[in-house]
């Protein structure tokens, strides 16, 4: 019996999905080389990411980069492929010690990552490492399900959360589709300069 989806998840139970388990940046087995983020208005951060094979070595290596560049970067607590001008449905979330995050799953990693669910939209100020000079607030999803692929393993993983945490997933994949947070804001008027740089 098929669950409905196409692709590369058509016949995949959704008993298959799991959460991160024993994943961690670690388990890539390769040391991450701190990249240099792209700025608005660079036309890598407009195009919709391709998917990937999250057993590739390429895939790998982008993963272990994104989370040494978001590890480097004061405030960052997610970086999307894009980001480092990769073209690619990858990226790496960390909202640990955030004092706005309820549910934290850590430092992960997720590759063709796709929102199953959203419930409980919210506005809230957000910035971008992308967009310098800028902040606005956005309408999100206060609880999320996100299922995707780890990098490494490929395994097949189901995410549930909520609040920051699942603020920052919806940004990073906004990313890996080709929208800025620019994008989602409702106006000119929910635009505001920064104050505490990145």
């Amino acid at each position: 019996m098929s669950d409905g989806r196409s692709g590369p998840d058509a016949g995949r139970d959704v008993e298959a999905y799991a959460g991160l388990g024993d994943w961690t940046p670690e388990s890539l087995a390769v040391a991450g080389e701190v990249r240099a983020v792209l700025s608005a208005p660079h036309p890598v951060l407009s195009r919709a990411g391709d998917d990937v094979d999250p057993t590739a070595e390429e895939t790998v290596r982008l993963a272990a980069d994104l989370v040494a560049t978001m590890r480097v970067s004061p405030g960052c607590v997610g970086l999307a492929a894009p980001q480092v001008g990769v073209a690619a449905r990858v990226f790496a979330v960390d909202v640990t010690g955030h004092p706005k995050a309820v549910t934290v799953h850590g430092t992960f990693v997720l590759c063709n990552a796709r929102v199953v669910e959203a419930t409980r939209w919210k506005p809230g100020r957000e910035g971008c490492m992308s967009v310098p000079d800028l902040t606005g607030d956005v309408k999100r999803a206060s609880r999320l399900v996100v299922e995707g692929d780890l990098p490494g393993t490929g395994a097949a993983v189901r995410l549930v959360t909520d609040g920051f945490e699942a603020r920052a997933l919806q940004h990073e994949i906004d990313h890996c589709a080709g929208l800025l947070f620019l994008d989602r804001v409702a106006g000119a008027h929910a635009v505001y300069q920064r104050k505490v740089y990145l």
